[in-house]
């Protein structure tokens, strides 16, 4: 939901005029980036770590250089969406999902209070540094990418890393090792400008067709619902009728891909909003970037879908969201 304060830019007839305009021309802009240079550095992105773990995070996630921050994040928010009381179906505890038998032999004091409490956030964010420092050093002369053969380690075991001489040919594997990478993407601060993505025009388009409706809390856009939306409803739906499957919250979709600065927004970019600008788990709203300084978004119980200003202090930061990066969201954190 949008603060009060926010209040609707231009009527719908006058908007569609002015966003195509501005979709064409920051577009012509954009075409001219894909050539550019892209990726992510080693520190965190703003917000991305709630503000409670962000510290330690970038502490112990320099443990070693097989990790940085930012992959640790990926692996904390990959099993357990940073919920220190996490519990799993096959017993794996808290915020770093250790099962006993691994905590008792890899859990560490991390905090130094004297005890190793695997539900202590404290002690089980270093214990996983520490362990999958452990595991890089078990991999460290096996051929290829030592961050890629650690994580593989940590889903097939170090034998298995060493038998096939890398990552092993195992699915599962293979698919953890990607999603971990692509998520690491998601919570460093990008060093240089990130590529546009492909769909975001077409999502923009889907946006556009939907100026006017009326606001649901929960809503879809399903036609038990009037074909309404929320916010994160919005965005979703934007997204899926191009082929990217999104969470449905706000706070999740906030994990689908490099977050760009301000001044780097293209058409097509989620735009995000909180009341704590420290912690991306505390997100409330979410829009679709058209230029200008201008979203799309369903703003509030009472209102419509319409242009809204992003400029507001409540501005939390922007995902230009990825396929792979959408993809390896977990279903449930």
């Amino acid at each position: 939901m949008r603060k009060a304060w926010i209040v609707a830019s231009a009527v719908v007839g006058t908007g569609l005029a002015f966003v195509m305009l501005l979709v064409v021309g920051v577009y012509l802009v954009a075409g001219n980036l894909l050539g550019g240079a892209g990726g992510a550095g080693k520190s965190l992105a703003k917000g991305a770590v709630p503000a409670a773990y962000r510290d330690i995070v970038q502490k112990w996630g320099n443990l070693c250089p097989a990790i940085n921050p930012a992959l640790l994040a990926a692996q904390l928010y990959q099993e357990s969406g940073f919920n220190p009381n996490a519990k799993s179906p096959a017993a794996a505890q808290g915020i770093a999902q250790f099962i006993p038998g691994t905590w008792a032999t890899h859990g560490i004091d991390g905090n130094g209070d004297g005890v190793k409490d695997v539900w202590d956030p404290g002690d089980a964010i270093p214990s996983a540094a520490s362990y999958d420092c452990q595991l890089a050093s078990y991999v460290k002369d096996v051929p290829g990418n030592l961050t890629e053969n650690m994580l593989a380690s940590y889903n097939a075991g170090a034998y298995a890393v060493i038998k096939y001489a890398g990552v092993p040919p195992y699915q599962e594997t293979r698919n953890y090792v990607k999603t971990i990478t692509t998520l690491e993407e998601s919570f460093a601060a990008p060093v240089s400008r990130v590529d546009p993505s492909e769909q975001a025009a077409a999502a923009i388009y889907y946006a556009q067709k939907k100026l006017g409706t009326p606001y649901l809390w929960g809503g879809t856009g399903t036609s038990a619902q009037g074909g309404r939306f929320d916010c994160s409803g919005l965005t979703q739906a934007a997204y899926d009728s191009v082929g990217v499957t999104l969470p449905r919250v706000a706070n999740d979709q906030y994990n689908a891909g490099p977050h760009p600065a301000r001044e780097e927004l293209l058409p097509g970019d989620l735009v995000f909003f909180s009341d704590d600008l420290s912690d991306s788990r505390a997100i409330r709203h979410v829009g679709i970037y058209v230029g200008g300084g201008y979203m799309i978004d369903a703003p509030r119980t009472g209102a419509v879908i319409r242009f809204d200003p992003i400029d507001t202090p409540d501005y939390f930061g922007a995902t230009r969201v990825t396929e792979d990066g959408a993809k390896a969201l977990p279903t449930t954190v």
